[in-house]
């Protein structure tokens, strides 16, 4: 890859900020523009260390504003977007499904817009351009005992959170049909590791262990998901950047389904704990029964496959959260004085 320009957008966020981290130290000569509006997940200590770098600048500011937007274009003269701003917890998006429109639908409007009209005298004599927006294997809905869902298979939301990510996949390729924008779309399947919001599955169990207290589990625990070390999904958004064909989507799994209870003793074990520590509550509205990804598109053409297994993948998020109470402390203590009841982003 030549040196060009990245505007990251959420960059503050989970994987946003663990996939700056993996281009800073693999791809240095990338200068990096980091978009976020900072809100209630976006945080700056993700990226502590990097504030000195001259390859990497921090703006803070709503995907929405399209003034903003043209600037960094225009400004920058940026040559590839990397998206992964959104509004993505679930439960909160049934509580109040209007933040999830404006930044899931409007803002990735806006940035589509903004892109095909900086780069629309180019796009035929540079193929360099590129505009990856990160989705979600939820916008494909729920999966019955068996099979695996493909990028070809019909786009079924089952949540306000899943439907805002799947009209975002809509926008997305309609501007590659309608104006030759240079889209590519990855849908990854759900993620773990170091700087998760603490008000995920994942980090929420490890939090409350780690502090004495129960794990709540949606109904039974038998919900299935297909989980993947974000280092992983990191390599594949980059090969995908990289190599991938304008116009296609990507799912990006981990090929590791576990139901939420079998996660759930998987941790009590690491913590020498029994199920006496687990709390099962009601289940969420529509909640789907089970997500896994087909990886044969991504193997095939961009010799890409998650390398993590999860057993090694969960002992090292276990072991980041321990080793930086001072990160999720915070965080949790915040999220406690809301009481508005967000158990899990399973």
């Amino acid at each position: 890859m030549s040196k060009v320009t990245l505007l990251i957008t959420g960059g503050c966020g989970f994987i946003g900020s663990n996939f700056i981290h993996y281009m800073a130290e693999k791809r240095p000569e990338c200068n990096i523009i980091n978009l976020d509006k900072l809100t209630y997940s976006g945080n700056q200590d993700n990226l502590k260390g990097l504030n000195d770098s001259s390859h990497y600048r921090f703006v803070q500011g709503d995907i929405r504003d399209e003034k903003l937007v043209t600037s960094l274009f225009r400004e920058n003269d940026v040559q590839a977007v990397i998206h992964f701003a959104a509004e993505s917890h679930v439960d909160r998006s049934i509580l109040n499904a209007k933040a999830f429109v404006r930044t899931n639908v409007e803002g990735t409007h806006v940035l589509l817009e903004t892109a095909t009209h900086y780069w629309r005298e180019r796009l035929s004599n540079d193929p360099s351009f590129r505009f990856v927006h990160i989705s979600t294997d939820e916008v494909y809905g729920t999966l019955g005992q068996y099979g695996l869902f493909r990028e070809d298979n019909p786009l079924k939301p089952n949540s306000p959170y899943s439907a805002t990510k799947a009209g975002a996949d809509l926008l997305a390729r309609a501007y590659f049909e309608t104006y030759e924008l240079p889209v590519l779309i990855v849908r990854p399947s759900n993620n773990y590791g170091p700087y998760q919001y603490p008000e995920k599955f994942i980090p929420l169990m490890i939090a409350n262990l780690m502090e004495d207290r129960r794990v709540p589990i949606y109904g039974k625990g038998l919900n299935v998901r297909d989980w993947i070390f974000v280092t992983d999904t990191c390599q594949a958004i980059s090969a995908i950047f990289e190599k991938g064909k304008p116009g296609q989507a990507y799912n990006v799994g981990g090929e590791s389904e576990k139901r939420n209870i079998d996660v759930a003793q998987d941790l009590l074990h690491l913590f020498n704990k029994d199920e006496s520590s687990l709390e099962f509550v009601t289940d969420r509205p529509g909640h789907d029964l089970r997500y896994a990804l087909d990886n044969a598109k991504i193997r095939t053409e961009l010799k890409w496959a998650p390398v993590t297994k999860f057993e090694k993948g969960i002992r090292e998020t276990v072991a980041w959260y321990q080793a930086n109470e001072w990160w999720w402390k915070p965080l949790k203590e915040r999220l406690s004085k809301e009481s508005k009841g967000f158990w899990s982003g399973s």
